[in-house]
């Protein structure tokens, strides 16, 4: 299936067990002085044509970390909030998605970023829609929607191997969008969701800390 549905993507995830947690999250815990506990969501929507489309950002360059580069909407969880909360509460505040208009049906894979070591819960949220949306000039630029289709096209999909200090081996995904290369962390992320929605990965195939 190389044109996965919002209803594909469901039923699929329906089907997972409890996520992973990161390698660095068991070992580390979120509570250790570099653990940064964070939570994205993955906003779906399907289009006039009924693929599955997801929403990504594209990080302005005024920002301290990861300038520039595209992700999913989401940041860092306050005390006391829980993970789901935060993804929503962040999505609302960097594009003006509103919570409400939000059924989260899933959770990918834990990870953590390689460089600044975010321990980042990801959620899978649905949309009736494509939405409007507004970015939030101090953190977005730009606001990408993105066919699960186009994810799924060889030409865009490639991996490189990267050796880490310390010795650590590790692949690196990267999609070749038109104007854009989406890569590191949010890679993955978008590589295990075309994956569980197309049958092709599950639990535990992140390739990623």
């Amino acid at each position: 299936m190389r044109r996965p549905s919002v209803a594909a993507v469901r039923a699929a995830l329906s089907g997972l067990g409890p996520p992973r947690p990161s390698e660095r999250e068991l070992i580390d815990g979120p509570a250790s002085p570099g653990g940064r506990p964070s939570a994205v969501l993955v906003p779906l929507y399907d289009d006039e044509d009924g693929r599955a489309c997801v929403v990504l950002t594209r990080r302005t360059w005024g920002l301290r970390t990861h300038q520039g580069e595209v992700s999913f909407p989401g940041g860092r969880i306050e005390p006391g909030e829980a993970p789901m909360d935060g993804a929503l509460r962040e999505a609302q505040e960097e594009i003006a998605l509103d919570p409400a208009a939000i059924e989260v049906i899933g959770e990918l894979d834990h990870l953590a970023t390689i460089s600044s070591g975010s321990f980042i819960a990801p959620f899978v949220g649905v949309l009736a829609g494509r939405p409007t949306t507004e970015p939030n000039p101090h953190e977005v630029e730009a606001v990408l929607h993105v066919p699960l289709a186009e994810l799924a096209d060889p030409d865009v999909f490639r991996e490189e191997v990267w050796t880490f200090p310390g010795g650590r081996v590790q692949p690196i995904t990267f999609f070749e969008l038109v104007g854009d290369t989406v890569w590191g962390a949010t890679a993955a992320l978008l590589r295990q969701l075309l994956g569980i929605a197309t049958g092709t990965l599950g639990r535990g195939d992140l390739d990623h800390p």
